[in-house]
């Protein structure tokens, strides 16, 4: 080609994208074109080694009034433009902003488009911005004549990652899709003939077979000694835990003063008292005092416990040990509770591994840190890769048979919720739906996994306006939370704030204002003053006070969720723009027009 362009791509994409942009721009620069290909004269051009770099820098938008000068420079500078397709991308004004641009450079030719949510062409889902609808004129706007976006589709059932890369490339070196087919196949023939070449290396190895006994007889030898020491290691531990429920005041057990957070707690302290020259029990006991801990809601004490034990094990066992995992998986799952996400991540990705090696990649035990892992991924906005480690427990446990039927029932439960938080609630009901049938199969009375069950069905319900089905369901949940947690507990104030919700779509204001601040104290007491959850329910409340006339408290409960969010989520996450939009047409009503404008231009 003539011109000479500095990026191979430039991604364009809402904000609530950014997990599909970020997949999609790693994919797109780690890819190596098939040599046989490269040098290749196409209608692209000369096919190139890789498709790198590629442009999908967006941070100055946040404060900009107009595309920026360095945002249209590196539109010039681009071979192709690739449009993240999505309601929020078509609602963009950024998005439609770019695409103009790019089509007034000329090169209309060279837009490709990847849906990842919605639907072309629908009202009320539409995903295509309207400079992708419409052609451009010669005088550089757009006419009335519509155009027919061609584009790679990942919705679910539809092309998958895969397929949807190599049309996505394809396209802009302008060869066959087919002909980069080939190459995968390849590739998985040449995996396969790797396992071939394995399994016969394996054959020649019974030639060692007497050598192979003698290793057997002493393995033997190892795994008595080791049964030994697990048979002590239970006893002692038994023992333990039989002293630790017996009460040295008898006036106190016949009052029935003793709370089980006492018994904890002293428990806790006997451990590392007394235990301190049996460090494998000491450990064992930490992990599961840590794990009760949780339970609870009480993640702080947890968290020390679960850390304690993990480090413990991992100088006793090492690094690829089952219990050296089930810290790293225990540890990861508080983490998470705490908001710690970055940690959270980083220990169960290290679980994932360790136990990969252990059990294998269909294992139980690997679907459940998959399935944490997916909870760390939805918490901080990443819901694409969400998906895919959820799906993936999902047919790992489907495969394990009956036994897992419970686990199979969470991770339908995880789906449901994935595609509520991306706002595709009747596809998440379906999935939720057949959760909570599953459980009522499984548990016939009050069961926590029943409860949560119904709790998350109902709050999808309300999303779609299904409020006289979701009311009940509401209720029997958060009376059997009550039944199981008490009154002071995580769950029951999900419950309490599920509720409220109910209430405020039924314009009882005042009972919903009761309930989302009953929440937002229970909360407060277990979580502290700065978690998501907290900004969550400072956000919820906000909405009804203001809504019930208290307009100056509305704002300043909706202000300390958004700087909340911003410093616990950071300043790209969805829940971030929706706060500074909403804040800003309060603040428009309220005649604060400048601080409106620079929330409205975040909340794009």
């Amino acid at each position: 080609m003539d011109v000479e362009y500095r990026y191979r791509a430039f991604i364009s994409y809402s904000h609530s994208d950014e997990a599909w942009a970020k997949w999609l721009h790693r994919a797109l620069e780690t890819y190596r074109v098939p040599k046989r290909l490269v040098g290749r004269e196409t209608s692209a051009g000369i096919v190139p080694e890789r498709i790198a770099p590629v442009f999908r820098d967006r941070e100055e938008l946040a404060t900009a009034t107009s595309l920026g000068e360095t945002l249209t420079r590196a539109l010039e500078q681009s071979e192709n433009q690739i449009v993240i397709c999505s309601p929020a991308a078509a609602k963009s004004r950024w998005v439609n902003e770019e695409v103009l641009t790019f089509k007034r450079l000329g090169r209309s030719h060279r837009i490709f488009c990847l849906i990842v949510g919605g639907e072309p062409g629908d009202p009320q889902a539409e995903c295509f911005p309207q400079a992708l609808i419409y052609e451009m004129g010669a005088d550089g706007n757009l006419t009335d004549v519509r155009s027919e976006p061609i584009a790679a589709d990942v919705r679910p059932g539809k092309d998958g990652k895969l397929d949807v890369k190599l049309k996505l490339i394809a396209g802009m070196l302008g060869v066959g899709l087919d002909e980069l087919k080939q190459r995968e196949a390849h590739r998985r023939h040449r995996r396969m003939m790797l396992l071939v070449a394995a399994s016969l290396a394996g054959m020649a190895i019974t030639s060692g077979l007497a050598t192979a006994a003698w290793f057997a007889r002493n393995e033997a030898e190892r795994q008595r000694v080791r049964a030994e020491a697990e048979a002590e290691t239970a006893r002692q531990t038994t023992q333990f835990m039989v002293g630790l429920f017996k009460v040295s005041d008898p006036s106190e057990a016949l009052g029935n003063r003793i709370t089980a957070r006492e018994i904890l707690d002293k428990g806790a302290a006997r451990i590392e008292r007394e235990l301190a020259e049996q460090p494998a029990i000491q450990a064992t006991l930490m992990d599961t005092m840590g794990t009760v801990y949780t339970s609870l809601g009480l993640y702080d004490p947890a968290a020390r416990l679960v850390r304690q034990a993990y480090e413990k094990r991992r100088e006793l066992w090492g690094t690829e040990h089952p219990e050296v995992a089930d810290s790293l998986n225990h540890l990861g799952g508080v983490l998470t509770q705490k908001a710690d996400y970055a940690e959270a991540e980083r220990y169960l990705n290290d679980a994932l591994a360790v136990r990969r090696t252990l059990f294998g990649a269909r294992s139980g035990e690997v679907a459940d840190t998959m399935s944490r892992l997916a909870e760390v991924h939805s918490a901080t906005g990443d819901f694409g890769r969400s998906e895919e480690l959820i799906r993936e427990a999902l047919e790992i446990r489907r495969a394990l048979g009956p036994e897992a039927a419970a686990d199979v029932a969470r991770s339908l439960e995880d789906l449901g919720l994935n595609y509520g938080a991306r706002g595709e609630y009747e596809e998440g009901i379906t999935y939720l739906r057949e959760a909570l049938a599953m459980q009522r199969n499984l548990h016939k009375g009050a069961h926590p996994a029943l409860a949560q069950a119904m709790d998350n069905l109902s709050s999808a319900l309300v999303e779609v306006g299904e409020v006289e089905e979701a009311e009940p369901l509401a209720r029997l949940a958060l009376s059997m939370k009550r039944q199981l947690y008490g009154d002071v507990h995580p769950e029951v104030a999900a419950g309490v704030n599920n509720l409220a919700i109910i209430l405020d779509m039924r314009l009882d204001l005042g009972g919903a204002e009761r309930a989302y601040r009953e929440a937002l104290a229970i909360n407060r007491q277990l979580l502290g003053d700065e978690h998501p959850t907290i900004a969550t329910n400072l956000n919820n409340l906000a909405f009804t006070v203001y809504a019930r006339g208290n307009h100056a408290e509305g704002i300043d409960l909706l202000r300390q969720a958004l700087e909340m969010r911003r410093r616990v989520l950071g300043p790209e996450h969805p829940a971030v723009a929706g706060n500074a939009t909403s804040l800003a047409y309060w603040l428009i009503d309220e005649g604060a027009l400048d601080e409106a404008s620079r929330l409205v231009e975040e909340g794009l």
